[in-house]
């Protein structure tokens, strides 16, 4: 079964109940979407997947991505999903090597949409909607802010899908920007 937006939800509720971890995977989500329109796949599907990503996570964090098959198999969910929520998590926690379009993004986007949400909070509008690749390419280069965010993962990521780091950059925030009020990270763009 592939879920719809709002059945998705329901599972990833079930499991979860941390807002932070919701706001991030609504990101990922918005993100998933804006590549999926970009690279002519199915926004429906690729949402689905960026929702549930991390439906472990927060239950098991110490089988990220392992008890994520056991769950959503339990769920009825389609294969398709499932191998591209555990492929997120290659070469961090397995080696299900990211194979799709859609598993490369996931896998490429997931730490990123971190970064740009920690940038966010950061600015003086705290928001998404007024941030630049030039902005963020600094708080990518210092690895002192948002340490735990594994630039490797992205670097490797953008290699997979074939694409400059400054583009998929410019696409995250072009995607968080369009879910920017759901994930609060719209701000006040009129604060300097």
């Amino acid at each position: 079964m592939i879920p719809t937006r709002d059945e998705a939800i329901a599972i990833w509720k079930k499991y979860n109940t941390d807002e932070a971890l919701y706001r991030h995977a609504l990101a990922v989500e918005g993100v998933m979407r804006y590549f999926a329109e970009k690279m002519g796949g199915d926004p429906e599907l690729w949402g689905v997947v960026g929702l549930l990503h991390d439906i472990d996570y927060q239950l098991y964090p110490d089988e990220h991505c392992f008890k994520a098959r056991e769950l959503l198999e339990a769920e009825g969910l389609d294969e398709v999903i499932i191998r591209a929520v555990q492929s997120h998590g290659y070469s961090l926690v397995n080696d299900v090597t990211p194979q799709s379009d859609m598993e490369k993004t996931v896998f490429t986007i997931d730490e990123l949409t971190g970064l740009v949400a920690a940038n966010a909070v950061m600015r003086p509008s705290k928001s998404v909607l007024d941030m630049e690749v030039k902005s963020l390419k600094k708080k990518f280069k210092d690895k002192h802010f948002a340490a735990g965010i594994n630039r490797d993962v992205i670097v490797q990521g953008c290699e997979m899908m074939g694409m400059e780091l400054d583009a998929v950059m410019e696409d995250v925030i072009m995607g968080m920007r369009e879910v920017a009020e759901e994930i609060g990270l719209k701000g006040d763009v009129t604060v300097s």
